[in-house]
């Protein structure tokens, strides 16, 4: 009988003041299991960046392979911040330097059809037992936003069967999974031929596994917040018992250097980007929850220009601070808008939109101190929702452009694909033909606005 350990990280979305602690619990502890017996595999199931860091930003996220070099992971599989907040030419190179095999099987290039060269459909490990560990690997196959970058997303009950149709019985399975809790329940119900399922992206934590029908399922939650430890005894490639447990890392020890460390490399990030300048304000630019500052003008007016329309709306929670008077550098606007949002130009009928704005006005002053998490959303509260080519007078009627709507003819407005997503405005996700304007996100827009408008020179 064989002792196996996988050792897994999930979902660091560039947490790296978590990072010191869990590389010396990594490496120790892989040393510490092979002194036991084991042999050890470490894994690492994608979000690993996060571009609300700007460091991650500022590098496109090769900084964060970089430091997972540092670990000697055997395998990783992507999550949606490195599929959809970098390009498609970001992504071809992300793992360019990386001493790792990125396992993915349900991403194609939309072009060529085909898997792209830096990811492997599975991955075999073959133990000192003579024990094969066959590694999987799916992300989250978001339809509607993984084309817009080139990529095609099959759906993981799609391509799990064709997956199987290879499996041989003499394999122990593993699969990493940045599907989320439902799925991987899902999975293990439909397809109990996987040993372990190791899941992410929903930020679940399993302390101590799951069994769920023949699988054996675990979870680390998020941030780095804890390291996994999934443990098997194989005989003849087959698991004879398994075991999952986590350990968290703020319980391991600090060293002083960590903190140093942590600086360095967020001053690093900040002085790659504030050496990018983009304009030169007259006067303070400010911001505000109510109200409509100065900032939620612009950044209106900006919105317009990208989409090409008469009319947008935005929420004042959006911007985290204010402008000063002065050089703006890209340091500046990624700390306003660290989101990974875009805008969208999304056409609607006139009495759509008028449902639309009536949404609007329904849930505007909740939606002020709202506490909004997820969703991309980087701030705190929504903030208060402003219209810019859109009024409403006393009897709900709506004007666009100055015009009362004519509810039988089409209209294009400049949104945020964040609405598309989030519950409150459920007019743009049904009736919308939304075009996310997928090539910038919203600091580029925003770079792009204010360099125009006030050049440096």
């Amino acid at each position: 009988m064989e002792k196996i350990a996988i050792l897994h990280t999930n979902d660091l979305h560039s947490h790296f003041e978590n990072w010191p602690r869990i590389k010396r619990y990594l490496i120790s502890e892989k040393q510490k299991l092979e002194k036991q017996g084991y042999f050890v595999i470490t894994v690492d199931l994608g979000d690993a960046l996060d571009r609300a860091d700007p460091l991650t930003d500022a590098t496109n996220g090769k900084a964060n392979v970089e430091l997972l070099n540092e670990i000697g992971y055997d395998a990783a599989t992507i999550g949606n911040n490195e599929g959809l907040t970098n390009s498609k030419d970001q992504l071809n190179h992300l793992y360019d330097d990386a001493n790792f095999d990125v396992v993915l099987a349900n991403i194609v290039d939309s072009d060529t059809k085909e898997r792209p060269d830096w990811a492997h459909e599975t991955k075999m490990i073959n133990t000192p037992a003579g024990n094969h560990i066959k590694i999987y690997g799916l992300t989250a196959p978001y339809q509607s936003t993984y084309t817009l970058e080139g990529w095609t997303p099959i759906d993981d009950q799609e391509k799990i069967p064709e997956l199987l149709d290879n499996d041989k019985d003499d394999e122990v399975l593993v699969l990493l999974s940045h599907l989320g809790v439902t799925q991987d329940r899902l999975i293990a119900k439909k397809f109990p031929r996987f040993d372990v399922i190791i899941g992410s992206h929903t930020h679940h934590l399993f302390e101590h596994g799951e069994k769920d029908n023949q699988s054996l399922l675990a979870a680390a939650g998020k941030y780095g917040y804890y390291v996994g430890k999934v443990t098997l005894e194989v005989e003849d490639n087959h698991v004879i018992n398994s075991e999952a447990s986590v350990v968290k890392t703020s319980d391991l020890p600090v060293e002083p250097e960590d903190s140093k460390w942590l600086d360095a490399l967020e001053k690093s990030g900040q002085d790659i980007l504030a050496q990018s300048k983009v304009a030169k304000l007259d006067e303070k630019m400010d911001n505000g929850l109510r109200g409509k500052p100065r900032m939620v003008s612009e950044f209106l007016s900006a919105m317009k220009e990208k989409a090409g329309t008469k009319a947008a709306i935005v929420n004042n929670g959006l911007f985290l601070h204010a402008l000063p008077k002065g050089i703006v550098d890209k340091n500046q606007l990624h700390q306003i808008l660290p989101h990974s949002m875009h805008v969208t130009k999304t056409t609607l009928s006139g009495s759509d939109l008028w449902r639309m704005v009536m949404e609007m006005q329904k849930n505007w002053k909740f939606l002020i101190a709202y506490e909004q998490k997820g969703m991309g959303f980087r701030g705190k509260y929504f903030g208060q929702l402003n219209y810019d080519g859109i009024d409403v007078d006393d009897q709900n009627n709506v004007y666009f452009d100055g015009k009362l709507i004519d509810f039988n003819q089409n209209y294009e407005i400049a949104l945020l694909d964040h609405y598309i997503f989030i519950p409150f405005f459920p007019t743009v996700a049904i009736k919308g033909d939304n075009n996310i304007l997928y090539d910038q996100t919203l600091r580029e827009v925003f770079a792009s606005y204010l360099s125009k408008k006030y050049p440096l020179e």
